[in-house]
């Protein structure tokens, strides 16, 4: 599917951003891996930490104490204010627990919340992954948002 992503960006010079949380850098290193990326490929931000979304991506503490750093209000702030600061056609925007830790039974190991931003629709997917190991969680959650840029462009 990637191959197919980089080729429909090339031919429609579509370019493209995305803001990295649990993923940690996993999805630019996908979206980078074949030449001529950088005709697309605008921006890839890891904000692993709660500081960095408010800093870097302008994220509301505010929304971070109330819903959490995963929750839809949190990806939905990141992928509007990543648009801003891109200028890319399609943003993502990608927060969640790939564990082992850090979940609880209201968020558990494998939420994902993935954003796309494109003009101004927005569209913010909760998932529950089911794997259990972080790198497969990682994976899965790649996977998850190649199909969703796919179905924009």
């Amino acid at each position: 599917m990637l191959k197919k992503i980089h080729k429909k960006l090339l031919q429609r010079k579509i370019t493209l951003s995305v803001a990295e949380s649990c993923t940690g850098g996993l999805l630019s290193s996908y979206l980078t891996s074949l030449p001529k990326a950088s005709n697309y490929f605008q921006n890839g931000l890891i904000t692993y930490s709660n500081k960095s979304k408010i800093k870097l991506l302008k994220v509301n503490k505010k929304i971070i104490d109330r819903y959490g750093a995963v929750s839809h209000e949190c990806c939905k702030q990141m992928v509007k204010n990543l648009s801003k600061i891109s200028n890319s056609k399609i943003n993502i925007s990608i927060t969640g627990i790939a564990g082992p830790g850090g979940g609880s039974k209201l968020k558990p190991v494998g939420l994902v919340f993935i954003g796309l931003k494109k003009s101004k629709k927005i569209i913010i997917c909760k998932n529950i992954f089911k794997q259990k190991k972080r790198e497969l969680i990682q994976i899965a959650t790649v996977r998850k948002t190649l199909e969703l840029i796919n179905s924009v462009i």
